[in-house]
């Protein structure tokens, strides 16, 4: 598949989902049998961990479909970062999604600011720039896209193998945004 017919591929998952017609293709006992043999995810998704939001549900995939990395406000961090490295390098994978969402805990909290411990303060920081970004008193929703935004680019900047999968065409990463309510995803 190429990258457009990726695209394409997601964006129809999602239409699927939002009109509750998933197909619930790839997840039986044939699927789990042929992946023994390996993977090939055609997309990555750099989503939060929150529980309203699974990429696989939402752009309607099967196992195999998605390598989906989950960390609180889908921050681009060591540990995020390589295991992209690895889909990116390993699996072939061509479309990387860095996806937000409505109401993201992690942005709030961040935007709250005050001390929330060690790791989880070290976890907000990534999500800083975003803040930083966006004009005082943008309401969370504004920050969560620049977040998402900010991060599609901290994959390049902060990783050699992604940045020359991408300067040769063979990679894209597209920043998304998952709407709780409706279940649509934008890409931005």
């Amino acid at each position: 598949m190429t990258i457009n017919d990726i695209k394409q591929r997601l964006e129809d998952g999602n239409e699927r989902f939002i009109a509750d017609k998933l197909d619930g293709k790839l997840n039986d006992t044939a699927r789990r049998t042929e992946l023994t043999k390996g993977q090939q995810p055609y997309a990555i998704v750099l989503s939060c961990a929150d529980s309203r939001v699974v990429p696989e549900l939402a752009f309607d995939t099967g196992l195999g479909e998605l390598f989906v990395v989950r960390v609180a406000g889908n921050v681009a961090n060591s540990s995020s970062i390589a295991s992209i490295e690895y889909a990116v390098a390993h699996c072939g994978s061509k479309v990387i999604v860095v996806l937000g969402h409505q109401s993201c805990g992690a942005v709030t909290a961040a935007a709250a600011g005050g001390d929330n411990g060690y790791n989880l303060n070290h976890l907000l920081s990534h999500i800083a720039p975003a803040l930083d970004a966006t004009d005082d008193g943008a309401d969370i929703n504004t920050v969560v896209k620049k977040n998402a935004q900010l991060n599609a680019t901290e994959l390049i900047n902060r990783s050699s193998i992604i940045r020359s999968f991408v300067e040769k065409g063979d990679v894209k990463i597209l920043p998304a945004y998952y709407n709780l309510d409706s279940g649509k995803v934008d890409f931005l």
